[in-house]
């Protein structure tokens, strides 16, 4: 599987350097395959699709790209299919590999452009992304012009779909690691640019989420921030009785007042609000790519407005700030 070992060398005599002694037994502990039992499948897909090099990659498109289609003969691409497909379900995305595209839950392209011109400048930074699924994010990032990129999310299907990618694309700088936030050590303090986007309404504790990221942020680092919100003053925030929109790890959905509130406590500072936008069914969508319920059966049927428990139907708000 995923060789990290240039990630190591990476990470060697920097701010990372105490956590790259840590990942190793932490990346081991996760792709257990007692603790999940499907990984076994999951890995072999990926240990059985073909071995190939791409004419060309390109990390700036919507769909991020690996091979012009020219690789493979259409027997062999709709082979090269049908193993992808063993990975279901694909959430973030688009990908094009070697003429396959990859049609994934999310748009997240539209959420990349939405944030795009807000940032500041990409090049040569170090980049953490939390909560970042198989990566999609992350290799806009690199695209962007990352120095390194380090996305961590504790599911391990995604980083199995992200090793897909880095198979095919080779070292560019972009790791995808099976661990959650919790496992990066305190006041790491070392990375230029933090994004958090989808994560912190499914934190039971939204200002120690928040507190986190500013522990991974160098002095004056930049926190990009994405999350759902719901309409109010600087005192309002939802609290769903169970379930929202299906989900039933929702905690905290602020107004945005109520968010800026929240990030000045936890001493951020140039605090703005960049962007507000009703998620639409086009956005976020069922495909064969991800076959299961999306976000047309979570919405009240007669009124796209509301979810299906009656709350405000899904918004979000994209927030960038500063490490004072």
């Amino acid at each position: 599987m995923t060789d990290y070992s240039c990630l190591y060398q990476r990470m060697a005599n920097t701010l990372l350097a105490d956590w790259a002694q840590q990942l190793p037994g932490q990346i081991e502990k996760r792709l257990d395959p007692k603790r999940y039992g499907d990984l076994p499948k999951w890995q072999a897909a990926v240990e059985d699709m073909p071995v190939v090099q791409p004419v060309s990659y390109d990390l700036n498109r919507a769909a991020v790209r690996i091979g012009d289609g020219s690789e493979l003969d259409e027997p062999q691409r709709e082979a090269l299919k049908q193993q992808l497909q063993q990975l279901h379900p694909w959430r973030k995305g688009p990908f094009e590999l070697f003429g396959i595209d990859i049609d994934t839950e999310w748009r997240s392209d539209w959420k990349w452009e939405r944030l795009n011109a807000h940032i500041a400048p990409l090049d040569g930074r170090t980049v953490l992304d939390v909560g970042c699924g198989n990566g999609y994010h992350c290799w806009r990032m690199r695209g962007a012009g990352a120095e390194l990129v380090i996305g961590v999310d504790p599911t391990p299907l995604f980083t199995l779909q992200y090793e897909v990618m880095h198979r095919y694309a080779g070292e560019q700088g972009v790791y995808v690691l099976p661990l959650g936030i919790d496992d990066l050590p305190a006041e790491l303090a070392a990375f230029d640019t933090v994004f958090s986007m989808g994560v912190l309404y499914h934190r039971r504790s939204p200002l120690d989420h928040l507190l986190q990221l500013r522990d991974c942020l160098a002095p004056g680092g930049e926190l990009v921030l994405e999350t759902l919100i719901v309409d109010g003053d600087e005192n309002t925030a939802l609290f769903p009785e169970d379930r929202y929109a299906r989900m039933g790890n929702v905690w905290f959905l602020p107004s945005v007042p109520m968010l800026e509130r929240w990030l000045r406590r936890c001493r951020f500072s140039n605090i703005r609000t960049v962007d507000v936008t009703t998620t639409s069914t086009d956005e976020q969508r069922a495909t064969e790519w991800m076959t299961f319920q999306s976000l047309a059966d979570f919405l009240d049927p007669d009124d796209h407005s509301k979810s299906i428990e009656g709350y405000p139907a899904p918004r979000r708000a994209i927030i960038i700030a500063e490490k004072a």
